[in-house]
């Protein structure tokens, strides 16, 4: 058995979906910066591979013209994830908050939103989908929780009403 075939066995014994796995070859085609250049700020977020094989968000975040975020967004397609329930991310921060985001529908206003904070070292970040507050603009909704049942848009989002510079390398994403 090789060592592919063992990793999918691993993935359907836990029941795991990955998201996204980078590596030196990833394609980020549907992979996207969204600034906040779109309502006339000044921040400047890029994604890339990086020499290790990891995919780097970096950048700058600036409060200019009213702006302040810089986000990478992800459209893996429609996926139906009915029965998951937890985000899982391995990730390098550089000590800042960020925000895990998605949305069921691309076409919706709204996200769901989950804060965490990294700490300058490799760690694993989970995320229960039900934890998931719907927001929009910043603003908290009058609705439920993540529903769990389809993912079109995935998206890390750092805002954190300071000018500041921010480094984030990922590894995987996966849902379980």
């Amino acid at each position: 058995m090789t060592v592919v075939n063992i990793l999918a066995s691993i993935l359907v014994i836990t029941g795991s979906m990955t998201l996204f796995d980078f590596d030196a070859k990833s394609d980020l085609r549907n992979w996207t910066i969204v600034d906040d250049v779109v309502m006339g700020g000044r921040s400047d977020g890029k994604f890339k591979i990086n020499e290790s094989g990891y995919g780097q968000f970096y950048g700058s975040v600036s409060t200019e013209n009213y702006g302040g975020f810089s986000s990478v967004r992800y459209y893996p397609g429609r996926k139906i994830i009915e029965g998951k329930q937890i985000v899982e991310i391995r990730l390098k921060g550089d000590g800042k908050s960020y925000q895990f985001r998605t949305k069921s529908n691309m076409y919706d206003r709204h996200s769901y939103v989950y804060s965490f904070d990294t700490n300058g070292e490799w760690e694993t970040v989970q995320i229960a989908l039900s934890d998931m507050e719907p927001k929009f603009r910043g603003r908290q909704l009058n609705m439920p929780n993540y529903p769990g049942k389809y993912l079109e848009e995935i998206a890390i989002l750092i805002g954190n009403k300071r000018n500041e510079s921010f480094q984030l390398e990922i590894d995987y994403i996966l849902l379980k």
